[in-house]
């Protein structure tokens, strides 16, 4: 593709490297911009830098914050004392979606898959079983993508929190073998949580 603006040309880049638009798109969002006023640019522009040098991960669950703990860590109608572990903040999202659940989550950061060198240090685990010690929880739900990696990383946290004194469950098999949360409709994840079982359970005995 061939330009006659080296502006354009690096703008065109620059939107190309994001998920999924291509240099066709990425050319239609910058001719857009230079149709729009400078200071609608100048908000465009900015709200990124902000998202990126001001966004913060809140201390105790590790979601993302505007302060030091997020808006479902300092919320008093919730249950404190169940804690749900999802990978990330998509999965907090299409949890809260379904207006199903009233505790609270852990955020892991990831999940365990050895083939994208992600091991257990490398995910906020740690932190989880801290609070176990604690006694802050009495509940633990795993809502990780049913995946290979994702059954790995539970049984690892499962391990990990056994010899507290918790009720460690498991989402419903609602959500499809190999799926990911984001992508199941709000319905589904929310019966999902809702008729949760026993983590121990779900485990295949042999």
């Amino acid at each position: 593709m061939n330009f006659s603006s080296k502006l354009i040309e690096e703008a065109v880049n620059e939107f190309s490297k994001l998920p999924g638009v291509g240099k066709r798109t990425a050319l239609r969002f910058v001719l857009h911009l230079m149709k729009q006023d400078p200071a609608e640019v100048n908000r465009f522009g900015n709200a990124f830098i902000k998202l990126r040098t001001e966004l913060r991960y809140c201390e105790k669950c590790h979601n993302v914050s505007d302060q030091v703990l997020c808006e479902v860590c300092v919320n008093p109608h919730r249950d404190h004392s169940v804690v749900c572990v999802v990978e990330d903040i998509r999965d907090v999202m299409a949890i809260e979606n379904t207006q199903q659940y009233r505790g609270v989550y852990h955020v892991l950061g990831g999940i365990i898959s050895p083939m994208d060198g992600i091991g257990p240090g490398d995910l906020n685990i740690e932190t989880l079983v801290k609070k176990a010690a604690a006694s802050e929880m009495k509940e633990v739900i795993m809502a990780l993508s049913t995946t290979m990696e994702g059954d790995t990383t539970n049984f690892y946290i499962y391990k990990r929190l056994k010899e507290h004194q918790l009720t460690i469950t498991t989402i419903a098999r609602g959500i499809s073998i190999g799926d990911e949360l984001e992508y199941a409709d709000e319905v589904t994840l929310g019966r999902s949580i809702v008729n949760r079982t026993l983590y121990e359970n779900s485990l295949t005995i042999k």
